[in-house]
């Protein structure tokens, strides 16, 4: 080989290099994590706010109060982003927050009839804070839930993917249940725009241990409009039916055609009509995965706004998955002075079965000394 053909080779070489190295470069800096103040509670305490960010422009703001996710960006089929994310423009919102917008829900999440449980032999009252309309029971934790504390976060940022984790010890008494619950949620995006979600727990006494998270989606964005155009599947064969205070009456029946049944794809407000009841009227249902209790990761729901093209994936280890239509929601003053209205989002709460405790066909949400309750949760967006 002549000089000059060598000297132009290594030339190349070190060109091809280089470019390679600020490819690396720029692929590590497209996915980014930044930390922010959000404010102060009540009790003064200071919050942060967590900003994960992907190359294709996806954000989710995570805050330490209540581990909420405040904000999901997505980019529609045209390209146009949208906030899909119902929540609030300041800590003091979170602070009075009745719908749990966003929120890590726990101890348990859903609801627990008569606000009671018995473990090893001995009963634990809890607080009941369903009244006064549907009955003395307990719900998604109590008075001052996992949605109401600080939790401490700390982000991370590795090749494929950004997050934050968040912790908190769940105090023996605390809500009435047994045990200091030392607490972990993950939260990560990566650049398949998955917004993922990973809880541990341990205890040192016998307790139960049932987390979701309670985001509500509106995929033509947050306070637009209703939700009931937007298009929903849900990847269960069996549901359990509720009475008229919301609690399981333990029955686990299969679904067979009604209004209750998604397993073909259809819009929410097809059958609305068919969902009313002397309290309300909308979805508010656990329904049964078919991997319930094998702790595999499964696609349990998809859901899509046919205008702008924005969908969503729904993928969890936990055995069920609860569907709610935002039938509670009443002129709620959210972000950027967006107002919220009834069936103005949806929400799909991936969970252990309600009111475990006392049924006992249910599968147990139990958590022993010694034993790691772990649990996850993938929301995909996707673009028609």
């Amino acid at each position: 080989m002549k000089i000059n053909e060598l000297i132009l080779l290594l030339g190349l070489v070190i060109l091809f290099s280089a470019a390679m190295t600020v490819s690396t470069k720029n692929d590590k800096q497209s996915m980014l994590v930044k930390t922010k103040d959000f404010g102060t509670t009540g009790d003064g305490l200071k919050v942060q706010a967590f900003v994960l960010k992907n190359s294709q422009g996806v954000e989710i703001e995570i805050i330490e109060f209540g581990a909420i996710v405040r904000r999901i960006v997505a980019p529609d089929q045209n390209g146009k982003m949208h906030d899909i994310a119902l929540g609030y423009d300041d800590l003091a919102a979170y602070e009075k927050d009745p719908y749990y917008f966003g929120a890590t829900i726990g101890r348990v999440a859903n609801r627990i009839g008569t606000a009671a449980v018995t473990i090893n032999d001995s009963v634990y009252n809890l607080a009941k804070n369903t009244l006064p309309d549907f009955g003395p029971n307990h719900l998604h934790g109590g008075l001052k839930g996992f949605n109401k504390v600080v939790w401490s976060g700390k982000s991370f940022e590795e090749d494929d993917l950004v997050g934050v984790k968040l912790t908190y010890l769940s105090a023996d008494g605390e809500e009435g249940y047994p045990g200091n619950l030392s607490c972990e949620v993950v939260y990560t995006l990566n650049e398949a725009n998955e917004l993922g979600i990973q809880y541990r727990a341990t205890s040192d006494k016998v307790t139960i241990v049932n987390f979701t998270h309670h985001s509500y989606f509106n995929l033509a964005g947050a306070g637009n409009a209703t939700v009931l155009d937007q298009l929903v599947q849900i990847n269960a064969e069996k549901y359990t039916p509720a009475d008229e205070e919301l609690i399981p009456t333990g029955e686990i029946k299969q679904l067979d055609g009604s209004a209750v049944d998604f397993r073909k794809q259809r819009s929410i407000g097809s059958r609305l009509a068919e969902m009313a009841s002397a309290k309300y009227t909308g979805y508010d249902l656990n329904y049964v995965l078919p991997s319930s209790g094998k702790g595999q990761l499964v696609l349990a729901a998809t859901a899509l706004d046919p205008v702008s093209g924005l969908g969503l994936e729904v993928w969890t280890t936990q055995p069920c998955v609860h569907f709610y239509t935002g039938n509670f929601l009443d002129d709620v003053a959210g972000k950027e002075d967006k107002i919220y209205t009834k069936y103005g989002a949806f929400c799909f709460e991936p969970q252990g079965y309600p009111d475990a405790p006392n049924k006992a066909n249910f599968q147990s949400i139990e958590l022993k000394p010694g034993q790691t309750y772990k649990q996850r949760i993938v929301y995909k967006l996707l673009t028609n």
